[in-house]
């Protein structure tokens, strides 16, 4: 058996398929290139250049590997980017996602992990957020996940296949033995920015909106670190092959920290203390979002090894300082 990875040159692909590798498991590596980088796919993964809507690809891979479960991360992630070109993130993160489905089915692929977020819930739900809580995106990159988990359960009810749907709150950190990170020089994640901050490669860090409903007036979010997320992967694959029934999960610690509290903390791992300015909201951005992670605890038995935002900022600058010698 193999696993199809999508996305797997990029930041969280990237690590899914280290621990696959790791984890002795046959890996098919698709990724376009748009924002991923070929230097990222470990060895050990067969790599795809190509898209997951080229459907003379997709059945070459299915012809060449024995693959029974698809890792699905290829997509648009940037919230206020959907917000700008809607149609853009349809495209990539829907329609594009049908094409890859279509595939699966007609090649008897069985199980589907999907990685979804935790801006597909409605943001006047009270946190923490369960999968019980109330579906109503306020963004097309929200929007686009949910479209895609839908498509998702629609065809698993019509078809022999099984699903996973993890629900990400903010992914972050690096690979501990420094294998992978967050390699985008466009990147917009917080952490990640805040360390170009600290090795000068930006001028200065932003904080967008100060005057949300939280306690210092800047945005919430539930970090889990990087390498988490993926052997939470790791679990969901195990139990869709060993029987187990449909689920979505969310996948965080249940724990947030503000922007200021994670600026703070990376200017005290790092020891440099960067100048900050502070700008108006983006668009798309909710106030808060924190997990109620209990049911990917009960279900899957999964407990995070690496849940301290300190090792998170470490682990990320390490990598960083990394990037900056290449």
């Amino acid at each position: 058996m193999a696993v199809l990875v999508t996305g797997a040159a990029g930041y969280i692909g990237s690590h899914m398929t280290l621990e696959l590798i790791d984890a002795g498991e046959a890996v098919a590596a698709l990724d376009n290139l748009s924002t991923g980088r070929r230097d990222l796919v470990p060895e050990g993964a067969a790599f795809y250049h190509g898209d997951i809507a080229d459907e003379a690809l997709l059945a070459r891979i299915f012809r060449e590997h024995d693959v029974d479960a698809i890792l699905h991360f290829a997509g648009s992630i940037v919230v206020p980017d959907s917000v700008a070109d809607p149609l853009g993130y349809y495209l990539n993160n829907t329609v594009k996602s049908r094409a890859l489905l279509a595939a699966a089915v007609a090649h008897g692929v069985k199980h589907v992990i999907f990685a979804s977020t935790a801006v597909v819930y409605c943001i006047t739900e009270p946190m923490p957020l369960s999968e019980a809580g109330k579906i109503d995106p306020i963004s097309p990159y929200g929007a686009s996940k949910v479209m895609t988990e839908r498509m998702l359960a629609d065809t698993a009810a019509a078809h022999d296949l099984s699903y996973c749907v993890l629900r990400f709150f903010n992914v972050a950190g690096a690979d501990p033995e420094g294998r992978s990170g967050q390699a985008s020089p466009k990147a917009t994640h917080l952490i990640k920015t805040a360390c170009q901050a600290v090795l000068g490669k930006r001028p200065h860090f932003q904080v967008y909106g100060t005057d949300y409903l939280t306690p210092d007036g800047t945005c919430v979010r539930d970090y889990i670190h990087v390498t988490d997320l993926a052997r939470a992967h790791l679990q969901a694959l195990g139990y869709l092959r060993q029987g187990g029934g449909n689920l979505v999960m969310n996948c965080g610690y249940g724990r947030g920290y503000s922007v200021l509290e994670v600026i703070d903390t990376v200017k005290r791992v790092s020891g440099v203390d960067f100048p900050v300015r502070l700008a108006e909201r983006r668009a798309g951005d909710p106030a808060e979002l924190i997990s109620d992670p209990s049911l990917i605890h009960r279900t899957l038995g999964w407990r995070p090894q690496l849940d301290d935002l300190d090792l998170i900022v470490d682990h990320a600058l390490k990598w960083e300082r990394q990037l900056s010698r290449e």
